[in-house]
């Protein structure tokens, strides 16, 4: 659902995944046509990181 969102609306991925100054930076950033394109790339790239993130947190929880 996260990986639709940061698609069609990048700047929302980063206030799911607790980033809301850089959600802010990417909501300016989609506001042109141009920065539409580096907007849902850094958001799908901010989405995967974070699934690493929870995922490394999980792994080392259960230690």
């Amino acid at each position: 659902m996260r990986l639709l969102i940061s698609l069609f609306l990048p700047w929302l991925t980063f206030f799911t995944i607790g980033r809301p100054f850089a959600g802010i930076i990417c909501l300016i950033l989609q506001l042109t046509l141009i920065g539409w394109i580096p907007a849902t790339i850094w958001a799908v790239y901010a989405l995967g990181q974070y699934k690493t993130d929870k995922k490394i947190e999980k792994a080392l929880q259960t230690l």
